[in-house]
């Protein structure tokens, strides 16, 4: 298995002085339950329903539609009963290339009575890039797409910089309508810890893209105050869990692939500490040395290259509640994770055949996959018989 993707491509610079590197946090790892349960093997058939062109991103409409997002910079309505593809106009132009272009799409907590949606896409300045958040209104067609109206810029990666990775850009709201934007360290290390600008960064907004005044940075103003954790590398996850808990998962270096319980104002260690190596085997002190920082709460060695996450809160398949499934990119699976209170564990691994970007829920309690890349499935996953 290659432990590369697109994701992993950029060179990664030597650590400062590192520390002999401990055996048990350089392997696939966590303190959560293993205790297995009998459910079919798979526990899932699974259905295509439709073929996209470089799938990024999902989430269901109140209709049982699904918007896609496709990463060149089309916004898709997928109705699942029929695999009818729609179009949706007015998607705001971005940059595509790299792991940049149109990334995620979740709709306002009161979509049904204001019809607005949350894109994240890259932009370009010249020869520097970032990640931005859009709010808009989406007004469904009857030729199975829509329109979008009233753009409204919201958020933006501070500061633009070169290349063309580790956006991240993953969205989501909490139980309270505040909004959650994941920001990568855009593959240039340091900014994960400086707190003049928000790349490396787990951030808590309102819904129009003002500040919380409740943020834990909130008193030092400016970017700062956008801040709810800092050491990230690559957020590509993001779910609640029933008990309101914040999980993330974030790809590592070469190994260290993360899972982490996300608290107010932590400082979760990126570039300083990670439970892989640099690319070509340059050492990074490991999370034990350094237990200031907030460690994850299981690690995978080797990658499975994480994208997308839900937490299963569903009635159609009862063993699933609770856990969280991660698309596997590099692993090309779809990684199960059981949880014990703040305890994490991987607890099985179902081989896909191909990358799997993104994981969703569906209304009925069926879980829909994102395969990646060109002529990417959307995949139904249903109770076998």
């Amino acid at each position: 298995m290659s432990r590369r993707s697109p994701e992993r491509a950029a060179p990664q610079v030597p650590a400062p002085a590192a520390v002999a590197p401990a055996a048990a946090e350089r392997a696939t790892g966590g303190n959560g339950p293993r205790r297995r349960i009998v459910e079919p093997d798979p526990p899932f058939r699974s259905t295509p329903v439709a073929t996209l062109d470089e799938p990024w991103a999902m989430t269901f409409l109140p209709d049982g539609r699904l918007l896609v997002t496709q990463k060149a910079g089309s916004l898709r309505i997928v109705d699942p009963a029929t695999g009818r593809v729609g179009t949706v106009s007015g998607v705001p132009a971005v940059a595509y290339g790299g792991q940049g272009g149109l990334g995620d799409v979740i709709l306002h907590p009161q979509y049904a009575s204001n019809r607005r949606i949350y894109l994240s896409h890259v932009e370009r300045s010249g020869s520097l890039y970032g990640a931005v958040v859009v709010r808009a209104r989406l007004t469904p067609d009857s030729a199975g797409g829509g329109h979008l109206d009233m753009v409204e810029r919201i958020w933006e990666q501070v500061p633009k910089v070169g290349g063309q990775g580790h956006f991240s850009h993953r969205l989501a709201f909490d139980a309270g309508g505040k909004l959650w934007i994941t920001s990568g360290d855009r593959q240039k290390f340091d900014p994960a810890q400086d707190m003049s600008g928000n790349l490396g960064k787990i951030l808590r907004l309102n819904a129009d893209g003002s500040v919380p005044a409740d943020n834990p940075f909130a008193n030092q103003g400016g970017v700062a105050a956008q801040v709810w954790t800092r050491g990230h590398r690559n957020p590509l996850g993001i779910a609640f869990d029933a008990e309101g808990r914040l999980w993330a998962h974030e790809m590592g270096p070469e190994g260290g692939d993360e899972l982490n319980l996300i608290l107010r104002g932590r400082n979760y260690g990126w570039p300083l500490v990670s439970n892989g190596n640099h690319y070509g085997g340059a050492p990074i002190p490991d999370h034990g040395t350094r237990p200031d920082l907030e460690a994850p709460k299981t690690w995978w060695t080797p990658v499975i290259a994480p994208a997308g996450m839900v937490i299963y809160s569903g009635n159609l398949f009862p063993t699933f509640r609770g856990d969280a499934f991660i698309g596997g990119l590099a692993s090309q699976a779809l990684v199960r994770v059981r949880f014990n209170g703040t305890a994490a564990a991987e607890y099985r691994r179902y081989p896909m055949g191909r990358r799997i970007r993104e994981v969703e829920q569906g209304p009925d309690g069926a879980l829909w996959l994102l395969e990646d890349g060109a002529g990417g499935r959307l995949l139904r996953l249903t109770p076998p018989g």
